[in-house]
């Protein structure tokens, strides 16, 4: 009898093990890895042997605000706001096919890596009209059609060798998580399933601008850190993660201690000495101990002049994020974030952004 139960309890553990086996991704190939304030794809630095105008680019993550990728309004009365202007309906899935058809185009110019989030960006402004774009259901799990999505932008990511900044919650959409467990259900379940399909490109940054207008208080950037610290040890220290702060504003000593590498916004920063301004102040704040400092949002430009952003992030060493915002009534061919979106390189300002990069990556 003890030997019966004995094949029994090995039958049911070797089948959970294979099944934890075959649900892991046998053919990745992408890790992004840091080693003191540099990235590595590979473990080969990025832009290996890169300079750009007497300034070191190798070691940099170059990245544009893609947060849309999986994009989908779950509300009937809202959804048409979203609709395609050819087909007069939305789409989800053709949004997510449209975004990977793109993606080597964008990595031909020497981008590496791009922001895509689980509860998207705003769409038109920073209001919520009621939409609903969340991979998170209102207890915190995982809503399988946007998984469907994400799993194949990871895996053409992963195939490009390029690298993603997973954003886990959004301000207006956190709101619909119906309390803080939910919070820590939702965290925990997209931890878990990153783990066991194995992806090793995904750099987390637990929320968008957390000084933002967050309902739970755990998304604030007073209690932030206790997530990074939560995904930090569900992984064993295994993924890489942080937060990021709104556009002009300078990292918390909480936040600092415990993350991986430092997200920061450019927003609102006009003066090309703004951009350096802020990561002085960044590296002079308790914490700072050399991680990378990336810019992953600036809607900045003048890629002709003299001085502009993009450049003064570089001559401080930092990493440098393009967010092309579209105003309304520009048109559908502008912008990464105004649903609907052509995910192409097809406006001036977009054709202007990527023809810099690859002149400054060398790709």
């Amino acid at each position: 009898m003890r030997l019966n139960k004995f094949k029994i309890v090995l039958f049911v553990f070797t089948t959970v093990f294979f099944n934890l086996i075959v649900l892991a991704q046998p053919n990745l190939k992408t890790k992004v890895s840091i080693k003191d304030n540099q990235f590595y794809i590979n473990e080969e630095l990025t832009y290996k042997g890169r300079f750009w105008e007497g300034n070191k680019i190798e070691g940099l993550l170059m990245n544009s605000r893609m947060v849309q990728g999986i994009f989908d309004d779950l509300n009937p009365e809202t959804v048409d706001v979203f609709k395609y202007p050819d087909t007069q309906k939305w789409d989800a899935n053709r949004n997510t096919n449209e975004f990977i058809a793109n993606m080597a185009e964008w990595h031909k110019h020497g981008l590496l890596a791009f922001s895509l989030n689980l509860q998207g960006g705003g769409p038109f402004g920073y209001k919520n009209h009621n939409w609903i774009n969340s991979t998170f259901d209102e207890k915190g799990n995982l809503r399988p059609e946007y998984m469907a999505r994400l799993e194949k932008v990871l895996n053409k990511a992963d195939d490009l060798g390029m690298v993603v900044i997973l954003g886990y919650f959004y301000f207006r959409q956190d709101e619909d998580l119906e309390d803080e467990s939910a919070v820590l259900n939702a965290t925990d379940n997209i931890t878990a399933w990153i783990l066991q399909k194995g992806y090793k490109n995904i750099l987390i940054e637990i929320n968008n601008e957390c000084n933002g207008p967050y309902d739970h208080t755990i998304l604030t950037q007073s209690r932030v850190h206790e997530l990074i610290q939560r995904v930090k040890k569900m992984s064993n220290n295994k993924l890489l993660v942080t937060t990021s702060y709104g556009g002009g504003i300078i990292p918390q000593e909480n936040v600092l201690k415990v993350s991986d590498f430092i997200l920061i916004h450019g927003n609102g920063v006009h003066e090309p000495s703004g951009i350096t301004n802020m990561v002085e102040k960044a590296k002079n704040v308790a914490g700072f101990s050399n991680q990378p400092i990336l810019f992953t949002e600036d809607d900045h430009f003048d890629f002709d002049a003299d001085q502009y952003n993009f450049k003064a992030a570089i001559e401080s060493y930092a990493s440098w994020g393009y967010f092309d915002f579209r105003l309304d009534g520009e048109g559908f061919e502008d912008g990464y974030q105004s649903v609907p979106i052509d995910w192409g390189i097809n406006s001036p300002r977009k054709k202007a952004f990527f023809k810099k990069l690859k002149e400054i990556t060398g790709f």
